[in-house]
């Protein structure tokens, strides 16, 4: 399987982006986004509130996902052939919704280090400027950590709503993607999403993150799967990937995983948010 040519590795290393990538087809798309509603409507809270972090280890829908043997030649490229899935969350914005996604880095509250690692996103539909695509500030990434500031935003997606403040926003790019397309963006890179629009969901699942089997934790304890090559560091717990949908003991262990994120996302924080 082929990963990414020399001038995208270029392109990566230069702005901290890389998107659109194709993995699906328009109609493979579509398929997974009816696998998701079924699930959404035979299981109510599967995907909600911070039941949408690591669905992966509940839903083989998912879980094929972060392990397509495509995206993880892209990944390849990037991070070497010794590859650990360590964390996924769905992103869905309803039509005509308020909430966003404010600029910030991922590698901010993570405690993933060293920086060998990258964040995957798969659009389960079109995604466009009217119903809130991601944005990157190109070449961000080469400034390392930015200072964030907590705002814990009703309407903001993300754990704390931290925030990089004075972003030049007519330096940033929108990220246009049709279904079954992927982007891949470095753990420094700022960017952000705003609100949906549009009368029609919009449908991300991203893939927090790939890492290289030499990246350790260093806030608190992750699990991770085994995605490509092998574990030399032994850094982390290995977990098997699931069979069936919303088995007991999957379930369980998806809440275990949470609770060990929740202490690292937090970590430090003078609240806890909902997510």
């Amino acid at each position: 399987m082929s990963g990414l040519t020399e001038a995208q590795i270029a392109f990566y290393h230069e702005n901290g982006y890389i998107a659109p990538l194709d993995v699906f087809t328009p109609s493979q798309a579509a398929d997974m986004r009816a696998e998701l509603e079924a699930l959404e409507a035979s299981h109510p809270d599967a995907v909600t509130g911070r039941n949408r972090n690591n669905v992966h280890y509940v839903t083989p829908l998912f879980d094929r996902i972060a392990h397509h043997p495509t995206i993880l030649s892209y990944v390849e490229s990037l991070i070497g052939a010794n590859i650990l899935v360590c964390g996924t969350t769905l992103f869905v914005k309803e039509p005509e919704e308020k909430g966003f996604i404010s600029w910030h880095q991922d590698a901010k509250y993570i405690g993933l280090e060293p920086y060998n690692w990258v964040t995957g996103w798969v659009a389960l539909t079109d995604v466009t400027i009217e119903n809130g695509c991601m944005y990157m500030w190109p070449g961000s990434h080469h400034a390392g950590e930015l200072d964030h500031l907590d705002t814990f935003g009703e309407d903001n997606l993300l754990t704390r709503g931290q925030t990089v403040q004075n972003v030049p926003e007519d330096e940033t790019v929108p990220l246009i993607m049709r279904a079954g397309q992927f982007s891949l963006h470095h753990p420094w890179v700022v960017h952000g999403s705003g609100h949906n629009l549009s009368n029609d969901r919009r449908i991300g699942f991203a893939i927090q993150s790939y890492i290289g089997t030499d990246v350790d934790e260093v806030l608190g304890d992750i699990y991770v799967q085994q995605a490509r090559g092998t574990d030399d560091y032994g850094y982390h717990k290995h977990t098997p990937r699931p069979t069936q949908l919303m088995q007991d003991q999957d379930i369980t262990f998806r809440d275990r995983a949470n609770d060990a994120l929740k202490e690292i996302f937090y970590s430090g924080a003078k609240q806890v948010g909902k997510y």
